[in-house]
């Protein structure tokens, strides 16, 4: 019942109007991307298997439809519900653009309608944090990123499914403890302030934590006065505990104040008190910006923990995917739908597609995104060419690629053909498909326009049912 209600009515409806059986083909997209960045991370997909795998109604379910007004033949069908439908879908941690379909559902529309709302909630919110993530990721130049949000999150599934997008994103661990029983994100953390604030003093504090951890111990020293208490008490605890356990520091974090000023001085004193390879860890209301210009400053951190800013994606905080009808099928031939608007961005592309990627070869770098009609074939035995589906004349010859149709086959008449990866494996895959994007497209401001076109047949369909609608307005 995680459903907008329309979804109800209509399925209802296609019931009472013969048409439930009708062969619908439904295409899921986003229109822009977060925070104006050059492309998004696609993420969410387990989720969404584990939902079409379950869907069933219980009796509870249907007595409240019956209340509502449902036909009593529509809650009979509810009641022997299996999910029949074909699923496609772009992997998790593969970068995706606006307008291409990274999933897409065919089959009887009384069930290709319904889950509409939920597939929406599993792509939408963990590609969004996962795009987020990899932002923050970036920015921190190889120096590690820790997903600290869960308290700042909207709700149970923001805490536990932000963090599982964030580490497809790039981060290496989470605050978040349940994360590494559900998912294996690694769960990280020490002390928090009130750990220091319990006891009489900061090295008592810091003394009872380094004997209970002796080989992890890393330390908050801002609770009181960074420079002139926190890190000499640091160095104090090390010397007077770890030294004689014939343990090493792990590190320090520091939570407030001019962080880029601050940790270069705590690099001096940790320096010169013996302590090279004590690590410093910075948080305190991060995101990608501020990472960036705290290197740029010159701070000395290690790693990062980056919370509220990351798990709500807090300056873009909406993805904006939809799912949209793109064809049925009427004896036995697929039929082309579109929807018009005067909204140009809200124009949707028909027809049952397909989506490539082409490689250069000697660079290994990504050129552009084809969507094409379903039975089309990209021949990368001879040249390509691309045209800009608004600006057609803007066209350019490609030659020497590699053609990878990104859609892979998820469900096949509502069985599930595919395996979800391990996390980490999704991980990797995120990190090395990003490198494959040109870093004029990683770029967080201003990022170049990566192309995403039409062939030429589907772009020749798309116009003429324009035009066909025109005629008849």
């Amino acid at each position: 019942m995680l459903t907008d209600f329309y979804e109800i009515t209509m399925s209802n409806g296609y019931m009472s109007a013969s048409v439930a059986d009708t062969a619908a083909y439904f295409d899921l997209f986003f229109r822009e991307v977060p925070d104006g960045g050059g492309f998004a991370i696609m993420a969410g997909l387990e989720q969404a298997i584990g939902y079409l795998k379950n869907l069933r109604f219980s009796e509870s379910d249907i007595e409240f439809l019956r209340k509502k007004g449902m036909r009593e033949d529509y809650l009979n069908y509810l009641r022997d519900f299996k999910f029949s439908c074909d699923v496609w879908a772009i992997p998790e941690g593969t970068p995706i653009f606006p307008g291409e379909p990274v999933l897409k559902v065919r089959g009887p529309v009384i069930q290709a309608q319904f889950v509409e709302t939920a597939l929406l909630i599993c792509i939408n919110h963990q590609s969004l944090i996962a795009t987020k993530a990899n932002r923050v990721v970036r920015a921190a130049q190889g120096r590690a990123v820790m997903e600290f949000g869960s308290r700042r999150a909207q709700g149970f599934d923001g805490a536990v499914l932000g963090a599982r997008a964030a580490y497809i994103g790039g981060c290496v661990g989470t605050a978040c403890t349940l994360d590494e029983i559900m998912f294996g994100v690694p769960a990280l953390g020490t002390m928090a302030h009130s750990w220091v604030q319990l006891f009489d003093s900061e090295i008592l504090a810091f003394k009872a934590y380094a004997r209970e951890y002796p080989a992890k111990c890393t330390l908050l020293v801002d609770t009181y006065d960074t420079l002139k208490s926190g890190v000499p008490n640091a160095i104090s605890t090390f010397d007077e505990v770890l030294k004689p356990l014939g343990c090493r520091p792990a590190g320090i974090r520091i939570d407030s104040g001019d962080i880029a000023y601050l940790s270069r001085k705590a690099r001096e004193m940790l320096d010169e008190a013996g302590y090279p390879d004590c690590k410093i860890v910075a948080s305190n209301a991060l995101d990608e910006y501020l990472i960036r210009d705290m290197i740029s400053q010159g701070a000395r951190v290690d790693s990062f923990g980056v919370g509220e800013r990351l798990v709500t994606s807090a300056s873009s905080p909406v993805f904006g995917g939809v799912y949209k009808l793109c064809a049925v099928e009427r004896d036995g031939e697929i039929v082309p739908k579109i929807k018009i608007s005067g909204n140009v961005t809200k124009i949707t592309t028909p027809c049952d597609k397909n989506v490539y990627r082409l490689y250069d070869r000697e660079t290994g770098k990504a050129i552009a995104d084809i969507l094409t009609v379903s039975h089309e074939i990209i021949n990368e035995d001879e040249p390509y060419e691309l045209f800009h589906p608004e600006f057609t004349w803007k066209r350019k010859m490609v030659s020497n690629f590699t053609a990878r149709p990104l859609l892979e086959k998820i469900f096949t008449g509502g069985e599930c053909v595919y395996e979800c990866p391990p996390l980490s494996e999704i991980r990797a895959y995120c990190a090395a498909q990003v490198e494959t994007l040109w870093d004029e497209v990683l770029r967080f401001e201003n990022p170049h326009k990566y192309y995403v076109d039409l062939s030429q047949e589907l772009w020749d369909e798309k116009q003429r049912m324009i035009s066909e609608y025109k005629k008849q307005g």
